[in-house]
Parts: C-alpha cells; sequence; structure tokens
C-alpha cells in the first residue's frame, strides 16, 4: 500500500526499519527507527509521528496565531532558530510566518510534564524566559540554559531547570505519556493526527493532509476561523 504526503512528490510505502539501519527522518532529521514512510527514489523518509502530523496547531506559545506546518524553512538561509530548543533546523517546523515564530516538530509537542530519573520531582514546561531573565546552568547536563528559549522546572526545588532535550532524553519522541498512562499527545494539538492519503486520492489533495487553499492560509494565519471574511 502507498501513501501520500504533502511535502513530497512521489508516493510513500510503509517501511519496517531493520536492526542497524541508519536512515534519517526528512521530517525532524533524526535516526528512524521501527514504522516509517519511505521513497527510496528520493532517499526521502518520515517517522509515523512526522509523516502523520497536522498541518497547523494551536500552541499556548505564541497563541495570537496558529503555526503552520512548513516542509521546509521560510528563511533566505534556508534555515531556522527554533524557539523552544534554540538549535537550527532545515526540516520540517511549525512556523507563524507573520511573526517569525519556529518550532521543530518535535520541540511542538514536547509533553507539558515529565519525570527523569535524574530528578526526585515532577518537571513542568516553562514556555517564557526564567525567572529573573539571567542564565543559569542545566542541572542535569550542567551546561549553559539560555533564558530565551524554553526549559523544564521543578516547582518544588529553587532555580532547579533543565534543558528539554535533557529532560525528555528517555521518552520516545512523539508519543508522550500523560497523567492517566494513556499514550496521546498534548492537549493544545489543533485536530488529531492523521494517516497519509492512500494512493487513491482524489487530485488536488493529500487525504488526511489538507491542502490550504491561500485564503484558507491566511485567514489561519491571522488567526481567524472563517476564511469566507477574505472572499
Amino acid at each position: 500500500m502507498e501513501y501520500k504526503h504533502f511535502s513530497h512528490q512521489h508516493n510513500l510505502s510503509i517501511y519496517q526499519v531493520q536492526p542497524g539501519q541508519q536512515l534519517r527522518c526528512s521530517g525532524c532529521d533524526k535516526f528512524c527507527d521501527k514504522t516509517i514512510y519511505a521513497c527510496w527514489q528520493c532517499k526521502f523518509f518520515l517517522h509515523e509521528h512526522c509523516g502523520n502530523a497536522t498541518r497547523y496547531i494551536k500552541h499556548p506559545f505564541h497563541s495570537s496565531h496558529y503555526l503552520i506546518l512548513s516542509p521546509y524553512p521560510t528563511y533566505p538561509s534556508n534555515c531556522f532558530l527554533c524557539n523552544a530548543c534554540g538549535t537550527n533546523g532545515s526540516r520540517f517546523s511549525y512556523c507563524c510566518a507573520l511573526c517569525e515564530v519556529d518550532l521543530h516538530v518535535n520541540c511542538a509537542f514536547l509533553p507539558p510534564k515529565v519525570t527523569h530519573k535524574a530528578h526526585p520531582h515532577e518537571l513542568v514546561l516553562n514556555h517564557s524566559s526564567q525567572t529573573g531573565g539571567h542564565n543559569q546552568v542545566c542541572k542535569m547536563c550542567r551546561k549553559l540554559l539560555d533564558s530565551n528559549h524554553w526549559s523544564y522546572e521543578c516547582l518544588l526545588c529553587a532555580n532547579y531547570g533543565v534543558h528539554t532535550l535533557c529532560a525528555t532524553n528517555e521518552i520516545k519522541m512523539g508519543l508522550y505519556q500523560m497523567d492517566d498512562g494513556s499514550d496521546t499527545e498534548p492537549s493544545y494539538q489543533a485536530a488529531p493526527m492523521t494517516q497519509p492519503a492512500a494512493s487513491t486520492a482524489q487530485p488536488g489533495t493529500s487525504g488526511g493532509q489538507v491542502e490550504l487553499t491561500p485564503v484558507e492560509a491566511l485567514a489561519i494565519l491571522m488567526g481567524l476561523s472563517n476564511a469566507a471574511s477574505y472572499v
């Protein structure tokens, strides 16, 4: 069975990654494992969660506008700086072109709370700058914790902050465990994850991956729910 993804011109097939294979995801640039979507002709691969990522989300970090899933950076440099983790990206991102907000796909769906074997208490995701506005040291890796980017903090221990990547290094990206023990996405996701469309999808659509008209895309960027007001 073949599938279609809006970011790629060819159909994708499901493939089970074999032990020892090193295939990089074209969505997040991390190594693939388990089941992926693949185009062998172009060496284009997607994790399941990258291939199924919804086309736009409303995120608490930037609640004034929707963030649109872009398959490539929107800047002339062909890269973006993730507002969450502070590292560069050159693949998929959730972005607001109006405000120059950019998030890696994995960063956009970071769990609001995590536990880690390095600390006895629950760690809570903080989207804002650190209290006091000055840089601290990550309590796990002992490297600089930039106050301009997100961190996980312990509400019980004063000045205990860690990098988002350090706090989640024990978690399978794209599949987070919530308080009730179920595996699901954070509550701020705009729409349920959908399977890429089968190859029988009608022309002009990508099945579950909704193709937006320019009017609809502009309406979403402006945070409007009714695109008809632009017609």
